[in-house]
């Protein structure tokens, strides 16, 4: 592995920012230090005085592949996530197949190790398969879910018994559950009480955010009873946020671990139902839109801990596919490439400090997975692994679709200001730096907690 020295940069390190130089060696960060103009690397990097971070882990993405591939495969998902400073995603199981048992997930992973130019994880799916979850533990899914609470994409939603005995399983394996929280009976009603209204905007009243609030109390239930380690998908509304941050303080006062983390998705904290007039079918997203008071809510959140960690939600569909109206138009967004620059540029308007980007963007996604202690991901520190991108905060810029890598050929966020990555650096490898330079299959497997250990 070629040797490179990263000069001339500055580094959040021992939690502030500072000039600094980083070594890397055999694919991992041996030395950072004020000064290592004594190395002879093979690749001298100078960062001309632009900031050195961690890249991102995306724990929540969709490449569509297999059974989706005009939408998204494993090498335009990964490109598309490389070009946006994000070298580890874990992927999610409503493919087709969806990733259930031990065939759907050997076929999902052959063909991920064949295309991806990252690192990666693959979750198993929770469905009519409670008897398959401890074959896809010792197989090395990453954790298990979306756990579907109510009907999305790929018709994976299970009810309520089957869903408390899931987690009664996923506990004795000592897996993690990662639960999409909206409830299947409130939407449904809802829908029904709203079935001539055909604007878009009925989605978000469709999903309410009781629909959400409601699912979440049902699950902390559930996770009381059962003691599972759970990690909520894409919270979105102010009524979960409370509840999960009620959660925290009670365990906190109480001594004892926490065992339930959340995400938030950058639709949710970047986008509002005031777009629904731009977006139309295409904000279509589960959950979906909210208004400001939540958005603002989330991001209170973000900053003072409750939420541990950012994830895309990456779901691209075509553009023919959403063109359609709001009850036929799919659900999902693409996002993978944009998570990081639009993190980025809410650090530099001072909307969240760059420590705490960081955590949510890389350090946190790792523990929860445990990606830290078995694969040496998230952590910028000796001997972790050399994921890391390269940003020039001076220069912003606007994201355009037809510069993105996805499939999908539209973004959500189009028009906005980001900050993209000059350079994106895997496991010491430079694989974008004004193009992807990667080459198909470069990413590696990275099993899950339940994978056995291979004997010295």
């Amino acid at each position: 592995m070629t040797d490179i020295l990263i000069k001339n940069t500055k580094v959040f390190y021992n939690n502030f920012l500072q000039p600094g130089e980083i070594l890397i060696n055999n694919g991992k960060i041996e030395r950072i230090a004020k000064d290592l103009s004594g190395s002879d690397p093979d690749l001298l990097i100078d960062a001309k005085g632009a900031l050195t971070i961690p890249a991102g882990i995306d724990a929540h993405v969709h490449f569509r592949e297999p059974g989706m591939t005009q939408k998204e495969d494993w090498h335009t998902g990964s490109c598309s996530a490389a070009a946006g400073g994000i070298t580890t995603v874990v992927e999610h199981p409503n493919t087709i197949p969806p990733t259930v048992d031990k065939s759907s997930f050997k076929e999902k992973l052959k063909l991920a190790k064949r295309k991806s130019v990252i690192d990666f994880g693959i979750n198993g799916g929770v469905t009519q398969n409670l008897e398959s979850l401890s074959l896809l533990w010792e197989l090395g899914v990453t954790s298990f879910g979306e756990i579907f609470m109510a009907e999305s994409t790929g018709g994976l939603n299970i009810c309520e018994e089957d869903f408390a005995e899931a987690m009664g399983i996923i506990k004795e394996l000592d897996a993690v559950a990662c639960i999409h929280a909206e409830d299947e009976n409130l939407r449904l009603e809802n829908e029904k009480l709203l079935k001539k209204d055909l604007s878009p905007s009925s989605h978000s009243r469709i999903r309410s955010n009781l629909c959400e609030g409601y699912a979440v109390e049902k699950a902390l239930e559930v996770i009381a009873e059962k003691g599972t380690r759970s990690h909520f998908c894409h919270i979105s509304t102010l009524e979960a946020i409370g509840q999960i941050r009620k959660e925290r303080y009670v365990a906190a006062s109480e001594n004892r671990a926490h065992t339930v983390t959340c995400e938030v998705a950058p639709h949710h904290l970047f986008l509002s139902t005031r777009d629904w007039d731009r977006l139309g079918t295409f904000g279509k997203m589960n959950p979906p839109l909210r208004d400001r008071r939540n958005v603002k809510a989330l991001m209170n959140a973000v900053n003072d801990g409750t939420v541990s960690s950012i994830a895309s939600d990456h779901a691209p569909h075509t553009e023919f596919d959403k063109d359609l109206d709001i009850r036929s138009a799919p659900s999902g967004v693409p996002g993978v490439e944009t998570l990081m620059p639009l993190m980025l540029m809410a650090v530099k308007k001072n909307i969240l400090p760059i420590g705490r980007m960081i955590e949510v963007t890389s350090r946190n996604p790792a523990h929860i997975l445990g990606l830290d202690t078995r694969h040496s991901k998230g952590v910028f520190a000796e001997g972790y692994d050399a994921d890391l991108i390269i940003v020039d905060t001076r220069n912003s810029t606007t994201i355009k679709a037809d510069r993105l890598h996805s499939k999908a050929g539209w973004s959500p966020f189009e028009g906005m200001d980001a900050i993209f990555p000059k350079i994106t650096i895997a496991r010491g490898e430079v694989i974008w730096e004004e193009d992807v330079l990667a080459e198909k299959g470069r990413g590696k497997f990275l099993e899950g907690q339940g994978y056995p250990e291979e004997e010295d």
